[in-house]
């Protein structure tokens, strides 16, 4: 983990997230909140399959942002 850290009080800080490691752009709210629903009814081997089909290292990918 890096030693400056990225995290904000709340999930990140809790749960050591300091990395982006998927994102999906969406042209309106409304297709990206259900997209987030349904990704948050994956189970976690899915999410896991999608988020290394682009990004293998798991690498930071905020620069891309």
């Amino acid at each position: 983990m890096n030693t400056k850290s990225k995290n904000v009080p709340g999930f990140t800080k809790r749960y050591g997230v300091d990395r982006l490691v998927w994102f999906e752009i969406y042209g309106d709210p409304v297709t990206a909140i259900s997209r987030e629903k349904e990704l948050k009814r994956w189970r976690r081997d899915w999410k896991i399959r999608l988020i290394e089909e682009q990004n293998p290292e798991w690498r930071d990918l905020t620069k891309r942002l």
